[in-house]
């Protein structure tokens, strides 16, 4: 992070201070990431959004004995649809998460915010393994897992936005694609870690022990994961961005109010519209590959828990390098290239995909699992550098976590639930694929009108880089440019 003073101790001016002839750029008005900090910053926001993807992991592979344990009444797949029913319930609280968390982090800050979504998170997932079964206390139990995903659903709303501004604003310019990548590396570890938990207790336990009490394991563990998550949290310092952004409001006489809803997402509303539009191709197609497959492929499919379960796995374990990948070559290639390369792969690949996991052979189901996890991986290595990008430092936390929340509710977390009840009605076994295909067209359209922001600064910030001896090359290089295009004749 950049120093506060210069060498000779005279308090330094930041760039929005200066007055400088030609508006010149000095090596002092370049943010200068601290490495360690970084590192831990890294680690702190992908481990809450493990966090929250542990809760997916293990709500979507025993989607099929949850369904049993408080919607016994029906069928299986009115079951499968009362319990991710019960999913997408959550969703549609995260807005409301996002209008009461967002705001407050552009106020108060990233790194407080933060903790207290950890804190709300783990309590939420505890609390499912604590309610009685529909057989021991009727109706109330599934009213209390509907009240606990909501709990989730609102502290989540607060928690991807988060993550993704807080790692986004430590990040260098030149790299900001590879450590925003990280964050889904998360996302897959922790998805991984519910969905193995669950899988060893599938394997290890009989079918009756599993739905009398087994199930509630993977739940309870989330309380000394949250306090874990807690303490590293607490640990980090604010972002650079957010401390030069209030560094700006307290040198200014007179701090500019902070914008209202309204006004908001009148002033940025294109802005606003490409963030949705991308986070609705982004989050279609991970619940339909990490909350709707497990349970198509046991419950539609009739292929045994444990295989279903363990293909599921394995395609995860190898996205995660992938996502990696990814967000180290969407710094070289760009943002808009990466992305449109995944969308156009999922128009063309979703229905032979479809098709191979209908056929039911082990074999295809995993190469059918495998491309759609690889194209996947095109969003989630990309995203979380791309998303930030889109908005300015004092309303990034607001706008993102807003847009990015409403997006999920409406199309990512219904998906399961809009999938199983069109395969249900229609007896059309490819409807996921032509779900895909919609939402790839819908951020295909995104991209086009997207504006490259690899290897720049965040919007309303300074340039950031990884030492001194960068910031003075960066100075070097842009005041050589500015030469030439000065000596250019005027046209």
């Amino acid at each position: 992070m950049t120093n506060t003073s210069t060498p000779s101790g005279r308090p330094k001016k930041h760039f929005w201070q200066k007055k400088t002839k030609k508006n010149e750029l000095s090596v002092d008005d370049i943010t200068i990431v601290d490495q360690d900090m970084l590192k831990r910053a890294i680690g702190a926001a992908a481990l809450g959004n493990a966090m929250e993807w542990f809760d997916f992991g293990v709500y979507s592979f025993l989607a099929v004995t949850i369904g049993k344990v408080f919607f016994p009444g029906g069928s299986p797949a009115v079951q499968l649809i009362a319990t991710f029913g019960a999913f997408a319930a959550a969703f549609l609280v995260r807005p409301i998460g996002g209008l009461f968390f967002g705001p407050l982090g552009d106020r108060i800050g990233r790194q407080k915010v933060l903790a207290i979504t950890m804190v709300m998170m783990a309590i939420g997932t505890f609390c499912i393994g604590l309610i009685p079964g529909y057989g021991t206390i009727g109706i109330a139990a599934p009213l209390l897992l509907l009240l606990a995903r909501l709990v989730q659903g609102f502290s989540t709303g607060g928690e991807y936005g988060g993550a993704a501004t807080f790692i986004a604003e430590y990040s260098t310019d030149e790299r900001r694609g590879f450590m925003g990548s990280w964050l889904e590396f998360g996302t897959l570890g922790g998805y991984l870690l519910g969905a193995g938990l669950v899988t060893g207790l599938t394997a290890a336990m009989p079918a009756d022990a599993l739905l009398s009490w087994g199930w509630r394991i993977p739940f309870f563990i989330a309380a000394p994961l949250g306090i874990f998550g807690l303490y590293i949290r607490l640990k980090l310092e604010e972002t650079p961005a957010f401390q030069k952004h209030m560094e700006k409001q307290e040198a200014l006489e007179h701090s500019k109010p902070q914008l209202s809803l309204l006004q908001m997402l009148n002033k940025y509303r294109a802005q606003m519209l490409k963030c949705i539009g991308l986070v609705l191709l982004f989050n279609v197609s991970n619940y339909m590959l990490t909350s709707y497959m497990p349970s198509y492929l046991t419950g539609i499919l009739g292929l045994s828990e444990l295989s279903g379960l363990m293909l599921i796995m394995v395609v995860m374990f190898v996205m995660m390098p992938l996502t990696l990948f990814w967000g180290h070559w969407n710094d070289r290639l760009g943002r808009r290239p990466v992305i449109a390369l995944g969308a156009v792969g999922l128009i063309v690949l979703a229905v032979p995909c479809l098709w191979l996991i209908g056929t039911g052979n082990l074999a295809l189901v995993f190469l059918g699992l495998m491309i759609l996890g690889a194209l996947h991986t095109c969003f989630s290595g990309t995203m979380p550098s791309a998303l930030p990008s889109l908005f300015a430092t004092d309303i990034r936390y607001s706008a993102l976590a807003i847009g990015f929340n409403i997006s999920v509710s409406l199309f990512g977390g219904t998906t399961p639930l809009v999938t199983a009840w069109l395969v249900e009605k229609s007896h059309n076994l490819l409807m996921p694929a032509y779900y895909l295909i919609g939402a790839s067209v819908i951020g295909l359209i995104t991209v086009f009108f997207m504006r490259e922001t690899a290897r720049k600064p965040l919007h309303g910030s300074a340039p950031a880089v990884a030492s001194e001896a960068e910031a003075v090359r960066l100075v070097k290089k842009i005041k050589l440019r500015r030469q030439k295009e000065a000596a250019k004749p005027a046209e």
